[in-house]
C-alpha cells in the first residue's frame, strides 16, 4: 500500500469537498432532521459525502469506505478501510458558524493516515503513521509544552445519543469547569484535534465518541508528539472495531497528561 499515493488522494478529495462546501454555505441552506438526538443534516453533508466516496473509490476500487451519512460502501471485509466524514460540524453551519472541517482516514485496524481540512481557513492538516504530522504548507506540527498558571485549555467532545444526565458526563464537567481555564465544544471534534496538533489547547476530553470523526484528528495529534490515554489512564485501544464504551480518552501533551489525567479524578 503506497501511503504517500494515499495521502495526495484523501488531500485533493477533501479539499474539492471543502471548495463545494465553502460555495455551498453563500447559498441558503436545507437542513433536514437526523436522527432523535436533535442533530441535523444538510444538502452540503451529502454532496460532500458523494463526491469523496467517487474520489476515494475510483483510486482505490478494492477498499471499503464507512462514510457519515451512508455507512458502508465498497468492498466489504477489505483490510484497508477509509473512514470518510464529509462536513464535520454540520450544526455550526446550519446556524451559520463558520466552524467545520472535512475529515479522512485510511485504517489497518489501527490509523495509519489522516487528513484534516478546514475550508474556512484554507489550511489542511495530514499525518502518516510513525512518519510526522505535516501542515499543507510542508511544515512539521509539533505540539509544545506550554502550561499556564490558570489552568488548561481544553476541548470537550462527546458522542451522539448521550442523556444529559449520564453520571459520568456530570462528574467529567464538573471536573473540568472546576480546574480548566477554559472548555470548549466546538461540535466538531477534527477541528479540535488539529488545535491539539497545533498546540492552540492544551488538551481533550473524550466521551463515547464517535468512530467516523476520530481516527484522522487523533493520529494527527499523535504524529505532532500528542499522547492519548483511557480516562483510567491506561492504555487507549486506538482500533476502529472498539465499542462506544472503548472510545473514552484523555489526550494532551505527555508531560501534561498525569496533571490533567489527576484534575479528572
Amino acid at each position: 500500500m503506497d501511503l504517500d499515493h494515499a495521502r495526495t488522494v484523501a488531500v485533493e478529495a477533501a479539499e474539492a469537498a471543502g471548495a463545494l462546501i465553502r460555495e455551498g454555505t453563500r447559498r441558503s441552506l436545507r437542513v433536514h432532521a437526523k436522527g432523535d438526538a436533535g442533530d441535523v443534516v444538510t444538502d452540503l453533508d451529502l454532496a460532500s459525502e458523494k463526491l469523496l466516496l467517487e474520489r476515494i473509490l475510483t483510486a482505490f476500487p478494492s477498499h471499503a469506505v464507512i462514510a457519515e451519512e451512508s455507512g458502508l460502501n465498497g468492498a466489504a471485509g477489505c483490510e484497508w478501510t477509509w473512514l470518510v466524514d464529509p462536513l464535520d460540524g454540520t450544526n455550526n453551519i446550519a446556524i451559520g458558524l463558520p466552524a467545520y472541517v472535512v475529515g479522512v482516514a485510511l485504517c489497518r485496524a489501527w490509523p495509519q493516515l489522516g487528513v484534516v481540512h478546514d475550508p474556512v481557513s484554507a489550511q489542511t492538516w495530514s499525518a502518516i503513521k510513525g512518519r510526522g504530522a505535516l501542515a499543507s504548507s510542508g511544515r512539521r506540527l509539533s505540539a509544545p509544552y506550554a502550561p499556564s498558571p490558570h489552568g488548561p485549555l481544553l476541548a470537550w467532545i462527546q458522542g451522539y445519543g448521550i442523556a444529559r444526565d449520564d453520571a459520568t458526563v456530570l462528574r467529567l464537567k464538573s471536573a473540568l469547569d472546576l480546574h480548566a481555564r477554559r472548555v470548549l465544544q466546538l461540535w466538531t471534534p477534527l477541528l479540535s484535534w488539529a488545535m491539539l496538533a497545533r498546540g492552540d489547547i492544551d488538551g481533550i476530553v473524550g466521551y463515547r465518541t464517535g468512530v467516523v470523526d476520530l481516527p484522522a484528528g487523533a493520529l494527527l495529534a499523535q504524529e505532532a508528539g500528542i499522547e492519548i490515554r483511557a480516562l483510567d489512564g491506561g492504555p487507549y485501544d486506538e482500533r476502529i472495531q472498539g465499542a462506544a464504551d472503548e472510545r473514552s480518552y484523555v489526550a494532551a501533551h505527555p508531560r501534561a497528561l498525569p496533571g490533567l489525567l489527576a484534575l479528572l479524578q
